[in-house]
């Protein structure tokens, strides 16, 4: 009788550590409290891509999300899958007739192709894409060698949770033809600088490792790391720091917090959860609010 005994208390045991755990998940990213006018919201910071182990998210987010009249991300991408085909084609892709890859001076396209077949990208594959989309394909490429999925990205789950539920309405904070045209807003010569510097990047080894360090803050909550990466992203004056800091992150993160005021104002409990650097420095989203009148509390 004894063996069935052990058998039954172990997997009630292991029932109970599984509770537990679930309880005990990690805290992730960053998240902050927002209140005024009698409503208060969650705003999380996420990442867009993720591990199975992610999931589930820590209880408080959680419990804020299942509350949450209304889920705001900065786009919900699997909403409209033609809309996100149609603006990539658009904004992302050479016209049919004008050359991409092929349309550079011989010895400027040799360069480019080597070092893309040296970060495993088949330059044919490539050809017609923008610059801009060949960089946004080599950070994919970096988040995968480091064990991370777009498609178990932190947005991705949210919606997930919040269209499984059905009591919670998911909202945009801009759209996908917003995003791609302000990517594409670079000049054509300075979109292929852009990539001859990340390749460069790539190269050396520095664009895997500022990746390493942006996942590890979130996966820590690392506020002292995250600000630091704020810092370091202030002081890069090189193409990709600038476009990063002026078009990637200020030029968006006023209208970002116009938005969250706005939901503040018209409604409580809503969850906002956007990319974490847009929640870091003395222009990050919360700071912004700050300066609106609003009070911002940081949870972790």
């Amino acid at each position: 009788m004894r063996r069935p005994i052990i058998v039954v208390f172990f997997s009630l045991f292991l029932l109970a550590f599984q509770s537990v755990a679930a309880e005990l998940a990690a805290q992730r990213g960053a998240l902050f409290r927002v209140s005024g006018g009698g409503h208060a919201l969650y705003l999380y910071g996420t990442i867009h891509a993720g591990r199975p182990d992610f999931y589930p998210l820590e209880p408080r987010i959680r419990q804020a999300l299942a509350a949450a009249p209304t889920l705001a991300l900065e786009i919900d991408a699997g909403r409209d899958p033609a809309a996100m085909a149609a603006a990539l084609q658009q904004y992302g892709m050479f016209p049919a007739g004008q050359a991409g890859l092929a349309g550079l001076a011989p010895q400027r396209r040799a360069r480019i192709e080597a070092a893309l077949k040296g970060q495993g990208i088949d330059p044919a594959a490539v050809a017609q894409l923008k610059p801009w989309m060949i960089v946004m394909t080599l950070v994919v490429i970096d988040a995968a060698r480091m064990g991370y999925d777009p498609r178990l990205g932190v947005d991705a789950h949210l919606a997930q949770q919040a269209r499984a539920s059905g009591a919670t309405r998911i909202a945009e904070l801009e759209s996908i033809g917003y995003q791609a045209a302000l990517l594409d807003r670079l000049g054509i010569e300075d979109q292929w600088k852009l990539l001859e510097e990340t390749l460069e990047n790539a190269a050396s080894g520095r664009q895997l490792r500022e990746a390493r360090e942006l996942f590890d803050a979130y996966e820590r909550a690392d506020g002292a790391a995250l600000e630091r990466i704020a810092q370091r992203i202030d002081e890069d004056d090189s193409l990709s720091g600038r476009f990063t800091r002026e078009l990637l992150m200020d030029e968006r993160n006023g209208p970002m917090a116009d938005k969250v005021a706005a939901l503040l104002a018209r409604e409580d409990k809503a969850v906002v959860a956007v990319g974490l650097l847009h929640l870091v420095g003395q222009r990050g989203v919360p700071e912004l609010l700050r300066k609106r009148g609003i009070k911002v509390e940081r949870i972790y």
